[in-house]
C-alpha cells in the first residue's frame, strides 16, 4: 500500500449533484473544467464507497479534474428505495447526467467491480460520452455470459444469496460488520491492505440509513441481466455487445470472486485500441491493492494520444 500522508486527503472536495432523480455526493481532485483538463470518472463496487479511489484521485489529479461519487445508495448519496431503482440501466443515467454537471460533453470512465460493469455498459450505449474506458476485474456483461462456467457459478454463490429479503442485511451488519471487515482484512485482500481507519470509513458509510439494503439491492436489480443471454443471439457474435471506445482492462489474478477463465477474451468485444493488464499479486481490490501498479497503468493509458 502507497504512503500518502493524509494531509493529501484535505485537498480532496465534496459536492452534491442531483443526476436521474437522486442526489449524488462527489469528491474531487484537480483542477475544473475552468481549467481545460480533461474529466475522469472514478465508480465503485461493491460495498465500497468514493474511498476507495483515493489513490487515485491523488496520482490523476495531476493531468486532469478527477471525480469519484458515491453511487446512489452509497454513503452519502440518495438511496431510492426500490429494488429496480437499481438496475444497471438506471446507474448508467447517473453518470451520463454527472458527465454533464461538470460542463463536459465527455468523460474518460474508470470503474471496478460493479462500478466497472456500469463503465461497460455507459461505453457500449453512449460511446460519444466515453473518450476512454477503464474497467477493474470485472469484464463486459457479454464476456461474462460466454465465459460463465460451473466454478464461477461457486465462487458467484453470494450473488444468489443476497436474493433473499432481509437475510443478507442481517449476515453484513452483524456485529459491527464483522464479515466485511474479516474479508477485506484476512480473505479477500493482500495481508495489510486495509488499515483500521479504511475499515472505518467503509462501516461509517454502511451505517447510513438505508446504505446496506441499497447496496444488495444492486445484485437483487441485476442478477438476470448477468445471467441472461439476449434471445437467438450468441454473445461473442452479438454486434450490440461491442464496445468502440479505446479500452484498458485490469484484472489481479488472485481475484477470489472473478475467475481468470470468466476475464478470457475480453478483446473479442472491444472494436476500438485495446490493453489488458494484469497484476499477478493482487486479490479483487486491485487499485487499493497494487495502487502504484494500477496507477501507472491508468496514467499510460490516458496519457496516450
Amino acid at each position: 500500500m502507497s504512503e500518502e500522508p493524509s494531509n493529501m486527503y484535505d485537498e480532496f472536495r465534496h459536492g452534491y449533484t442531483q443526476a436521474s432523480g437522486v442526489r449524488l455526493h462527489y469528491v474531487e481532485r484537480g483542477e475544473d473544467n475552468a481549467s481545460g483538463k480533461r474529466l475522469v470518472i472514478l465508480l465503485h463496487g461493491f460495498p465500497e464507497c468514493w474511498y476507495s479511489w483515493r489513490h487515485q484521485l491523488i496520482a490523476l489529479s495531476e493531468n486532469y479534474h478527477v471525480v469519484a461519487p458515491d453511487l446512489r445508495g452509497y454513503n452519502l448519496s440518495d438511496k431510492p428505495s426500490r429494488i429496480s431503482d437499481y438496475k444497471l440501466g438506471e446507474i448508467v443515467q447517473d453518470v451520463r447526467a454527472l458527465i454533464g454537471h461538470f460542463g463536459k460533453s465527455e468523460a474518460g470512465i474508470v470503474g471496478h467491480d460493479w462500478g466497472a460493469a456500469v463503465a461497460w455498459e455507459l461505453a457500449r450505449e453512449s460511446p460519444a460520452v466515453v473518450w476512454k474506458l477503464a474497467a477493474l476485474q470485472v469484464p463486459p456483461l457479454a464476456a461474462w455470459r460466454a465465459n460463465f462456467t460451473f466454478d464461477q457459478l461457486l465462487r458467484s454463490w453470494y450473488m444468489f444469496f443476497f436474493q433473499l429479503p432481509r437475510i443478507p442485511e442481517w449476515w453484513l451488519g452483524a456485529n459491527d460488520f464483522a464479515a466485511i471487515e474479516r474479508s477485506l482484512k484476512q480473505t479477500t485482500a493482500k495481508r495489510n491492505v486495509f488499515t483500521d481507519t479504511d475499515i472505518a470509513i467503509y462501516k461509517a458509510a454502511l451505517r447510513e440509513p438505508g446504505a446496506l439494503t441499497a447496496a444488495i439491492n444492486y445484485y437483487r436489480a441485476n442478477l438476470s441481466t448477468l445471467l441472461r443471454r439476449r434471445p437467438g443471439q450468441s454473445d461473442a457474435s452479438e454486434e450490440l455487445s461491442v464496445v468502440r471506445v479505446p479500452t484498458l482492462f485490469i484484472y489481479g489474478e488472485k481475484d477470489f470472486a472473478i475467475l481468470p477463465e470468466t476475464v478470457r477474451g475480453v478483446d473479442r468485444f472491444v472494436k476500438a485500441p485495446y490493453t489488458e493488464v494484469r497484476i499477478k499479486q493482487s486479490n479483487h481490490w486491485v487499485q487499493q491493492e497494487s495502487p502504484a501498479e494500477v496507477n501507472r497503468a491508468l496514467l499510460d493509458f490516458f496519457d496516450r494520444v
